[in-house]
């Protein structure tokens, strides 16, 4: 048996045919147009999302039948958060463009409702910002009338990525949603694992246009073969991005914890069955429902700039012609020579919150080269996650021993090697660093009887490289605190 992961991100879609064993079978990869019709919006068309959906399905689906694949026996579904889209029910058609997680046009809103922050984090462990699904519903509902008048009437349906790509997969016979996905709309109730009445009047949503809520591992629904390339199989899992991330790393104890190495990199680890609350600096979330079980948690950290440091230096220096050269470039000395390097090219995320942090180069000297700056960027990426790190596990209570990291970064050893010692903690990096991807399918092939149990996961997803750490001063990271500090005072 195998199984078809549908991994929905930000910039394109990824299809996995997935085995039995946990190898990748055969993969597909679509791009898709990225829309900003003004500073501070970004926008996708949902139906170039779902044409990207089809194309790349339709690429792994054909190598894997070229090669003796066997067929697929369920499907899975991985995607962007935070993204709102609106169809129509009839006809599955876009009522607007998506707004994608990354659009601020909601800032206005959030303002708006700046007193009722305390009661909106109680409930759903996040902050009051435009990140978030409901304030983009919010604004919508008082910038488009024309399209809102569809959502009040029932005609058009609200969801995220995922709902409105079940939605497209199952003819429009399944409306639903997962917790991870729920969990970031800013209108789930943790505590209770289902919608709030409270927030959806507080951000004039109504409750009957919400998707229903079902496991992240369970049989779903079924796709239609006139809307989904023939296929007629079960839909079975569902999970936001970086949740279906921390479950491809099989991290299914409390303590367990996950690093993806992206644009920017996310961190989460699974606190089991208690909302651990991370204060100002951590996202409260869901990290997945087994079908059956109760609800697991995790705590989230961000990191806005890690490979883009590594992009800055390639294109906005010129100190690299490929990314990969950085590994080379850095590995050519020592250390830093004490320069320090702060990545807060978009302001700074957890644990310090600071949109108007600036980024720095500090202790520069006339002896300083090209390789001090490569490694400067490398290290001030490990003392960004060695920050999220400590707030995660202080405010989690929980013992954490490893680091399991995925993404492009994740590929640069010396990046790998420097945030173990920084850590003091082993960093893994397994053979196969499509997570997200394999996440979907572990979560899938759960519920559609391709491995029996988390133990048979665990087996599937196999090791990987361990990066040892090694003793280190601690001036460098004292150095970095300063530097951080230096940044947001010239800020603000």
């Amino acid at each position: 048996m195998t199984v078809l992961a549908i991994d929905a991100g930000t910039t394109g879609v990824t299809s996995l045919i997935v085995a039995e064993d946990g190898r990748v079978l055969a993969r597909g990869h679509r791009e898709f147009p990225q829309h900003f019709p003004a500073p501070g919006l970004v926008e996708h068309d949902p139906d170039e999302i779902w044409t990207a959906v089809l194309g790349a399905c339709s690429d792994a689906l054909a190598t894997a039948a070229d090669s003796g694949t066997a067929p697929v026996s369920c499907v899975g579904l991985t995607n962007q958060r935070e993204t709102v889209v609106l169809w129509d029910r009839a006809t599955l058609r876009p009522a607007t463009r998506a707004i994608v997680w990354q659009d601020r046009r909601s800032a206005a809103e959030c303002d708006r409702l700046r007193e009722h922050e305390p009661r909106i984090r109680e409930l759903t462990g996040l902050p009051l910002d435009p990140y978030f699904s409901a304030t983009k519903l919010s604004w919508l509902r008082a910038n488009a009338p024309g399209t809102w008048e569809g959502v009040s009437s029932g005609r058009v349906a609200v969801g995220t990525v995922d709902s409105y790509l079940l939605s497209r997969l199952t003819g429009g016979r399944l409306h639903a949603t997962d917790p991870s996905n729920a969990s970031r709309t800013l209108l789930f109730d943790l505590a209770s694992a289902g919608w709030s009445a409270e927030l959806a009047e507080l951000f004039g949503v109504p409750e009957a246009a919400l998707p229903e809520i079902v496991p992240s591992s369970a049989a779903v629904g079924r796709t239609d073969p006139e809307h989904f390339l023939g296929l007629d199989v079960p839909v079975c899992g569902i999970a936001g991005d970086q949740q279906a991330a921390l479950f491809g790393h099989a991290a299914f104890t409390p303590g367990a914890m996950k690093c993806t190495y992206g644009t920017g990199s996310f961190l989460l680890v699974n606190t089991g069955d208690r909302i651990a609350r991370g204060g100002t600096a951590l996202l409260s979330t869901v990290a997945w429902q087994l079908d059956g079980r109760p609800v697991q948690y995790a705590l989230e950290g961000s990191v806005f700039v890690t490979g883009a440091a590594v992009q800055w230096l390639r294109d906005g220096l010129g100190v690299i012609d490929e990314s990969a050269d950085s590994e080379r470039l850095a590995s050519s000395v020592d250390d830093s020579d004490g320069l320090v390097f702060v990545p807060a090219l978009t302001g700074i995320g957890t644990p310090h919150w600071d949109p108007r942090a600036r980024g720095a180069l500090l202790g520069i000297t006339r002896g300083t080269t090209d390789a001090h700056l490569a490694r400067a960027v490398l290290d001030g990426i490990a003392y960004q996650i060695r920050d999220v790190v400590e707030a995660v596990v202080g405010a989690a209570g929980i013992p954490v021993s490893r680091l399991a990291v995925d993404g492009g970064a994740a590929a640069n050893d010396l990046l790998c090697q420097i945030q173990a010692d920084l850590l003091g903690r082993p960093v893994v990096r397994p053979e196969t660093t499509e997570s997200t991807g394999l996440g979907a399918a572990f979560l899938a092939g759960l519920a559609g009887g391709v491995w029996g149990g988390l133990d048979e996961i665990s087996e599937a997803r196999g090791g990987g490289r361990v990066f040892s750490p090694r003793e280190v001063s601690g001036d460098g990271y004292r150095r970095w605190l300063d530097a951080v500090d230096a940044v947001r005072r010239f800020g603000s």
